[in-house]
């Protein structure tokens, strides 16, 4: 039983299914209007360090961020992937998991409405706030990105600064966007939740489809 029960759990779906519950939580404490204290209290520390050079450092990971640069990021790492390493099903991997995450993006966004923050707001930007678009689409890049680079690090040095870097850039992403007041705290939380959930959803797929992938070639082989 239990060998049997070990190989039915997977760890990508069971990831994915604990950030789409937290990810329903916030949703929930966002219509309920019970998430305004946590807002309230990551809004005054992350705007309190309110400076010029921090406004610059803030806009650069924005811009960043911003779909122009991420569709530029995702090209110039697909024709990579391609030209380089041939690797097609990586590629294919890639633009599902983004292009799947913008599309749940303007989704609920859609259903919910929330309008963006009005206080202390350093940019203007238009439509609605949850999730932050920014927030997902850099979890969706650099995590998608690191699950794609991390067999070709040979060394443990390498891929545990491989994690940092990814780590850093969706982190300051998602500060980014509450520091400037275009975003609420829960905004980029929920983003990273919801994108996170998609993400290790493509994971298990790509993975179950490698697998029997690997499957056929063994039995043409027997």
């Amino acid at each position: 039983m239990k060998p049997n029960l070990t190989k039915k759990i997977s760890i990508p779906l069971l990831v994915a299914a604990l950030c789409l519950s937290a990810f329903i939580s916030i949703a929930l404490s966002i219509s309920d209007n019970q998430i305004h204290r946590f807002d309230a209290v990551l809004i005054d520390l992350i705007q309190g360090m309110e400076s010029p050079g921090m406004t610059q450092f803030m806009q650069f990971f924005t811009w960043i961020g911003s779909e122009l640069q991420v569709v530029v990021i995702t090209v110039i790492v697909m024709l990579i992937l391609y030209v380089f390493l041939r690797h097609k099903r990586e590629l294919l991997f890639l633009a599902i998991v983004l292009a799947g995450s913008t599309l749940l993006n303007a989704v609920i966004k859609l259903l919910f409405q929330r309008a963006r923050p009005t206080i202390n707001r350093i940019i203007e930007v238009s439509g609605y706030s949850f999730p932050s678009g920014h927030s997902m689409a850099a979890f969706s890049l650099y995590g998608g990105l690191a699950f794609l680079i991390w067999k070709h690090i040979p060394t443990f040095t390498g891929r545990v600064c491989m994690i940092a870097a990814s780590a850093a850039f969706i982190l300051m992403i998602g500060i980014s966007r509450i520091y400037l007041g275009v975003h609420y705290p829960s905004d980029v939380v929920g983003g990273y939740f919801l994108s996170g959930c998609w993400l290790f959803t493509c994971i298990w797929f790509y993975r179950r489809h490698l697998q029997r992938l690997s499957e056929l070639q063994a039995r043409s082989f027997a």
